[in-house]
C-alpha cells in the first residue's frame, strides 16, 4: 500500500467551512430575539457588560453571540459600543413595522442549538447536554469515541495541516510536539514537508492509539510517533524544540489558556517556539462570521470561543514569550507563533 501523501488543494475548503457553520446563523438570531437584544442594541449604543446586565444574561455567551450578529451585518461595534445596524433596526427591533419576530418564533423549534443558546446565556444547561472538552478535562476518553473524534477532526483538518506545513516557518525545529494531537494531521503534515523534523503527537492513551493508523497509512512512522499523557494532571515531556497546538486554545477559557500558555513556556528550552493554529476573531470581535459561528460552536461545546490576535498575544506574553506573529495559513486559519527568550 502505497504511503498517503497530504497535497495543497487546488482551492482551499472556506466554502465548506462557511457551510457547515451556516448552521448557527439562524439559531443565534431567534435567540438574540428571545432575550430582547435587538430591542436593547436598537435603544442606543452599550458595552457587551452593560448588555448583559441589562438583559440579565451571561456576559461571556452575549459577547460571542455578538460576535456572530457583528459577523452577519446585524450588529456594529464603534468604540468598544455595540449597536443594531440598520438591517437589525428595521426587522428585528420589535418596535419596527417590519418586525420578522412571529417568523423567528415559527421556526426556532426546528433548531435545537436554539434551545443550547438561550440556556448558555441564563446560565441554565440544557438536560443531557454533555461538551466535547469534558473528556479531555477528566482524562479519561474511549476507545470507540476516540476513533470517532480522529476520524471528524482528521477530515476537516487535512487542507488546514497542508496549510500550516507550508505556509509557516519550522526552519530550525528538530523537535516538535503536537499537544493535542488527535488524528495526528498537523504533524504528519509538517513532518511530510519538513524532512529534517522529528515530531510527537501529545494525547490521552486512547487518542494516541486511534492516532497510530493515520501516522503508519501517511508512511510516517518512523519520524513521527506518540506520547500519552494527560496534559492536565501530569508532566509534560521535555526535549522539543518547539510546541504546536491546532484548535486547543479555542476549548478552553481565559485561564486555562493561560495556565497552557505557562506550561508550555516552562516546557520548552531557551529559544524554543511554540505554534498556535486557530481561525482568528477580528480586533474589534465582530467576525467574520464563519469564525464567529465556530466561536458559537465552542460556546455550546466546551468552555472556550475563537480568540483575536491581541488575546492570543496577551496569553503568550503573560507566560513570558517574545516575538509573537500571525501568519495566515489556510481557509479562516492562522499560526500564532512566539519564542522563549534565550
Amino acid at each position: 500500500m502505497n504511503a498517503i501523501t497530504y497535497r495543497s488543494p487546488p482551492v482551499d475548503d472556506r466554502t465548506i467551512w462557511d457551510v457547515w457553520l451556516s448552521m448557527q446563523h439562524f439559531p443565534a438570531m431567534a435567540a438574540a430575539d428571545e432575550v430582547g437584544l435587538f430591542a436593547a442594541l436598537a435603544a442606543g449604543r452599550s458595552t457587551t457588560e452593560a448588555l448583559a446586565s441589562r438583559l440579565d444574561v451571561d456576559a461571556r455567551a452575549l459577547g460571542i453571540l455578538l460576535g456572530l450578529l457583528g459577523g452577519l451585518g446585524l450588529a456594529e461595534r464603534r468604540e468598544g459600543l455595540w449597536q443594531a445596524t440598520v438591517v437589525a433596526r428595521n426587522y428585528l427591533d420589535p418596535k419596527g413595522e417590519m418586525y420578522w419576530g412571529n417568523m423567528l418564533r415559527r421556526f426556532r423549534e426546528f433548531t435545537p442549538i436554539y434551545e443550547r443558546l438561550v440556556a448558555a446565556l441564563r446560565r441554565k444547561t440544557v438536560p443531557g447536554q454533555t461538551r466535547a472538552s469534558d473528556a479531555w478535562e477528566s482524562g479519561k476518553l474511549d476507545a470507540e469515541t476516540a476513533r470517532t473524534i480522529a476520524g471528524y477532526m482528521h477530515a476537516h483538518s487535512v487542507a488546514a495541516s497542508v496549510g500550516v506545513a507550508r505556509g509557516v516557518d519550522f526552519g530550525g525545529v528538530t523537535r516538535l510536539l503536537d499537544v493535542g494531537g488527535g488524528s495526528g494531521v498537523f504533524a504528519v503534515a509538517i513532518a511530510q514537508n519538513w524532512p529534517k523534523l522529528r515530531a510527537s503527537v501529545l494525547d490521552l492513551d486512547t487518542m494516541c492509539e486511534a492516532a497510530r493508523p493515520y501516522i503508519a497509512a501517511a508512511g510516517c512512522a518512523d519520524r513521527v510517533d506518540t506520547v500519552a499523557v494527560d496534559f492536565f494532571r501530569e508532566p509534560w515531556p521535555t526535549g522539543y524544540d518547539a510546541l504546536f497546538f491546532s484548535n486547543i486554545y479555542h476549548d478552553w477559557d481565559d485561564a486555562i489558556c493561560a495556565d497552557l500558555s505557562k506550561k508550555s513556556f516552562a516546557a520548552l528550552p531557551p529559544g524554543g517556539r511554540i505554534f498556535i493554529h486557530e481561525m482568528l476573531m477580528n480586533d474589534n470581535g465582530d467576525g467574520p462570521a464563519t469564525t464567529a459561528a465556530f466561536s458559537l460552536l465552542m460556546l455550546l461545546g466546551t468552555k472556550g470561543k475563537q480568540y483575536t490576535l491581541e488575546e492570543l498575544r496577551g496569553f503568550l506574553e503573560g507566560a513570558g514569550f517574545t516575538d509573537v506573529t500571525s501568519t495566515p495559513t489556510c481557509s479562516y486559519y492562522s499560526v500564532v507563533s512566539a519564542r522563549k527568550p534565550g
